[in-house]
């Protein structure tokens, strides 16, 4: 039952290039508005660091969606199928959640720290006066 086996890759690839697209395009669409305020309202770097961070989600998924397309186990009925077919898409929506989580930890991490510069900034500037210089205190 060979083309069993070919409809199942067909429906893999499918579901998971859907799935992929559909995250990618959240993560996209979602992601611009926390990069803006995490570049300081610089647009054009915040467009351009989100259109690189989804090409290398793209990039890393269709990796793995690739590497895990054969099977290794011979399918005999449509059960069987379904089985294969449940195991390689659950393998990709296990792999779409931590890439999911680990940009939200990046984001976060550069969010942090741009804050913080921001802060130290703002204190640096409030303690400058022209007139006198750095203040005492």
């Amino acid at each position: 039952m060979s083309d069993s086996i070919v409809v199942t890759y067909f429906a893999y690839l499918a579901l998971s290039i859907a799935l992929t697209a559909w995250v990618a395009r959240t993560l996209h669409r979602n992601g611009r508005a926390f990069l803006v305020d995490v570049f300081r309202g610089n647009q054009g770097l915040a467009d351009s660091v989100n259109h690189l961070l989804v090409v290398g989600f793209w990039l890393i998924n269709l990796g793995f969606i690739s590497s895990t397309l054969a099977a290794h186990q011979m399918v005999k009925t449509t059960r069987g199928a379904i089985e294969l077919l449940s195991d390689k898409v659950g393998a990709v929506l296990v792999v779409l959640g931590v890439m999911h989580f680990f940009n939200l930890f990046v984001f976060t991490a550069i969010r942090s720290r741009s804050r913080t510069l921001a802060l130290r900034d703002a204190r640096a500037q409030e303690s400058w006066s022209p007139r006198t210089g750095p203040s005492a205190s």
